[in-house]
């Protein structure tokens, strides 16, 4: 059994990792507000851009269409894109999103595909260099990075597209964590080459039966349009991963407080046991030697 002095000991060290814990969620739910009005302030443009392109991809077809919306035509080598933090304490936030990407990794090799990855977070290279470390092709750290914009997302959007335009690549998807509340960030997989018009998020627009030309032409535009809209992908998907990893940070970290609360009550109470016991033990030496003499 302890002596009294080493569960004091426990008893502080307990405590002052309460604090630390304690001052963790509070940075974590301070910066989860910043981060969530950021992920919410890209959705629409996001969307839109999705939504542009929708229509724009309508009007296209055949030889003329741009590489990046056609695609080589094969899916026999993939790109995998795993954006996680680049720091942990989050629960499984990390975890979820390099199992989901580790899952579709299998699967295409099982199927004879070839694998390429690219990591976005030490986090993601991390836990991927274990299994898949010969796969690697390059990594991203984002943690000197204070705010993430277009100059952040760019590196990472030229490199996919000139290993597209290389033709080491058919396709590419895009693995990260959505963010939905505090409590939910559910790990998504995108596809952003070949460029997928009928997603969801991009809903066409409506053009109450006008008819558009442009100028210049759809594949002109396309041209464009589709580079730029891989950096605004990412670019979303990384705010959205900002927004999840606080959210799970602040929970975790909540949970390690009260974890904490009720190991300095248990190691509190065992003290007191403990102090209570070697005091009798000393009154009932006292009180027979007494009677001894």
């Amino acid at each position: 059994m302890a002596s009294l002095k080493e569960m004091r000991n426990r008893i502080a060290s307990v405590k002052a990792t309460q604090k630390i814990t304690k001052a963790m969620q509070m940075v974590a739910a301070a910066k989860l507000r910043r981060s969530q009005e950021a992920a919410e302030s890209a959705r629409p443009y996001a969307q839109r851009m999705a939504a542009v392109i929708a229509n724009l991809a309508a009007g296209v077809s055949g030889d003329g269409a741009p590489k990046l919306l056609a695609g080589t035509g094969r899916d026999d080598r993939h790109l995998i894109v795993v954006a996680a933090a680049d720091r942990g304490l989050a629960g499984g936030f990390n975890s979820s999103i390099v199992r989901a990407a580790r899952e579709r990794i299998a699967s295409l090799q099982a199927a004879g595909k070839d694998v390429k990855i690219i990591c976005v977070g030490k986090k993601s290279r991390d836990q991927l260099r274990r299994l898949y470390a010969d796969k690697i092709v390059e990594t991203f750290d984002l943690s000197a990075e204070r705010h993430l914009t277009l100059a952040v997302a760019q590196p990472i959007a030229d490199l996919i597209t000139s290993l597209y335009e290389g033709g080491e690549v058919d396709v590419v998807t895009l693995f990260y964590s959505r963010y939905k509340s505090v409590i939910s960030q559910i790990p998504t997989a995108k596809q952003l080459i070949p460029a997928q018009v009928d997603d969801a998020s991009g809903p066409k627009i409506d053009l109450k039966g006008a008819v558009y030309e442009y100028e210049p032409s759809e594949e002109a535009i396309l041209e464009t349009l589709l580079p730029r809209n891989i950096t605004v992908q990412i670019l979303s998907a990384l705010l959205e991963n900002m927004a999840g990893f606080y959210a799970s940070q602040m929970s975790a970290m909540d949970n390690a407080t009260r974890n904490a609360g009720d190991m300095i009550n248990r190691y509190t109470l065992e003290y007191n046991r403990s102090r209570q016991a070697q005091i009798t033990k000393e009154l009932i030496e006292i009180i027979s030697g007494a009677e001894a003499i």
